[in-house]
This record gives C-alpha cells, sequence and structure tokens, in this order.
C-alpha cells in the first residue's frame, strides 16, 4: 500500500493543532535542534491513513523510537498496552511533570509504556527541560 502525500496544509494545520509541540514529549519546535515530523499515529503498514485523525506531530527522537510501534511494555504492570494515541487520549490523563518538569512521568499503563518505549525523557531533553524551566519557558502548556 502507498503511503498518501501529506501536504503542505496537512502539515500546517497539524502543527497549528499541536501548538508546534511534539505531541509525545511536548518539546517545543522553536528551540528543537532538528525538524519535526508528521507522525501516523497508526502506522500506513499497520492500516493506519494520512488523515487528519491518525497524524501527530512529532519530534525526531520520539518518531525515530516509536517507528511503526502501537504497543509497548508497562514496566508496573509487565504487560504490553497501547501506547499514547494524541488524537483520542488526553496527554494529562497519562502522564505528569516532575516537580521541576524535566522528566514526564507515566501515570497509566498507556503513560509508562510510552514513556519506555518512546524514551521520553531522552538525556538531551532532559538538559533542554532544565534549561527551559529556568528561563520559565517551560512546560509550554
Amino acid at each position: 500500500m502507498l503511503k498518501s502525500r501529506i501536504t503542505i496544509i496537512q502539515r500546517r494545520i497539524i502543527a497549528e493543532r499541536a501548538e508546534n509541540c511534539c505531541e509525545y514529549c511536548l518539546s517545543q519546535l522553536r528551540f528543537s535542534m532538528q525538524s519535526f515530523s508528521i507522525e501516523h499515529i497508526i502506522p500506513v503498514d499497520k492500516g493506519g491513513n494520512s488523515e487528519s485523525g491518525n497524524l501527530a506531530l512529532s519530534c525526531q527522537g520520539c518518531n525515530n523510537h516509536k517507528y511503526n510501534k502501537t504497543e509497548g511494555y508497562d514496566p508496573v504492570s509487565r504487560q504490553m498496552v497501547s501506547l499514547y494515541h494524541p488524537r483520542q487520549q488526553n496527554w494529562n490523563a497519562h502522564f505528569v511533570w516532575n516537580e521541576d518538569c524535566t522528566l514526564i512521568i507515566g501515570i497509566t499503563p498507556t503513560g509508562r509504556a510510552t514513556v519506555n518505549t518512546l524514551h521520553l525523557n531522552r538525556e538531551g531533553l532532559v538538559n533542554l527541560r532544565r534549561i527551559l524551566y529556568e528561563a520559565r519557558k517551560h512546560p509550554p502548556r
């Protein structure tokens, strides 16, 4: 199956909807060293499409770690569970920030599996969050 191209208009709408933040780790595009991608939440090779409801703005790190995954391992329940779905779920229902907003903590099986699978607390992100927090520019929402 060929992946239908995502149009420039779709890219703009998706970025605006996400407030120019990665929809997984909430990294802000304006502070990123790499470009962001429009990501298929349900990968095309698993039946996903290129319609708005299946697309998310993703930083390169989250996009690379997610690849074509839809499930991840929850270290608490020791089960495979669905990863966070930005169109169907609320970020705040699955994640919280630690006290200084440098770490994302999964508070549900889906949240924990997403933190684990997408490596939402990568060293570079944690360092950037620390600097942005001290500059009062993080968290974005």
